[in-house]
């Protein structure tokens, strides 16, 4: 069946999934319950969840039924200052279904964290944020140029999202996937860091440095994995990236 064939249903009750992740550890604080939302409007070189592409490449699934899921690891989420944790694909790409998980979180008394790329209308992020109390803002380059190469999209809706934040005063950790030969540019990062520095809400800078670990399913799923060569950086690299965001003064991990 192709895939402009398939119908596919996305509602405040329901929404596609492609799994979950109990224990997370490093996508937002404590200990988190992680839900891999499908849907992405990106296309990133170094994406580690190309299976997330597509709604149909998850299973549909009710809020009911991830929150009941949720409910049996709330005690280890509250008492490590954990929560739950929203990524994909682009949980934004949901946005009705992602807001009442959220809602129902907040209900119960646990911390939600959205993890997004920005792309989206600004008005679909407000009816999400109202029940965000973290965002994890992937800002992939500042670069115009740079930023399209790596997603293949604009990076203005990123831009507009992350000022808006600021506006609202909403927590939120900038996450910035360092990559030799694409984004380690020093303009591009320290162009990136001025306009981070101009933000009130920005908690820390995280530099992720590039990996290759999402590459097999790129093979399995017959894309053209087009950063076979690239290395992953040296720690010399690292540190630089990081002086540069620290000299604006910034807190970086």
């Amino acid at each position: 069946m192709g895939r402009s064939q398939i119908t596919t249903s996305v509602t405040n009750t329901s929404g596609y999934i492609h799994s979950v992740e109990t224990c997370g550890t490093v996508d937002g604080p404590g200990i988190r319950f992680v839900i891999f939302t499908t849907g992405c409007p990106l296309r990133c070189l170094y994406c580690s969840n190309p299976d997330c592409r597509y709604l149909e490449n998850g299973k549909q699934v009710t809020v009911d039924e991830l929150i009941t899921e949720i409910q049996k690891y709330a005690s280890y989420m509250k008492a490590s200052g954990g929560g739950v944790t929203a990524c994909g694909g682009e949980p934004l790409f949901q946005p009705e279904f992602v807001r009442e998980i959220f809602r129902r979180c907040q209900e119960l008394g646990i911390h939600t964290a959205l993890d997004t790329s920005g792309f989206c209308k600004l008005e679909t992020a407000k009816s999400v944020l109202e029940f965000v109390d973290l965002v994890l803002l992937d800002i992939k380059s500042f670069d115009p140029a740079i930023y399209r190469k790596v997603t293949s999209v604009d990076i203005e809706p990123t831009l507009n999202l992350a000022k808006y934040l600021s506006e609202i005063n909403k927590p939120t950790w900038i996450r910035f996937v360092l990559v030799p030969g694409l984004t380690d540019d020093p303009n591009n990062i320290s162009m990136l860091a001025d306009f981070i520095s101009t933000l009130n809400n920005v908690e820390r800078v995280e530099v992720l440095p590039f990996h290759k670990m999402g590459e097999y399913k790129w093979e399995e799923l017959g894309y053209e994995y087009e950063l076979k060569e690239t290395p992953t950086p040296t720690s010399e690299e690292i540190e630089k990236a990081l002086t540069i965001f620290r000299n604006k003064g910034l807190r970086v991990l």
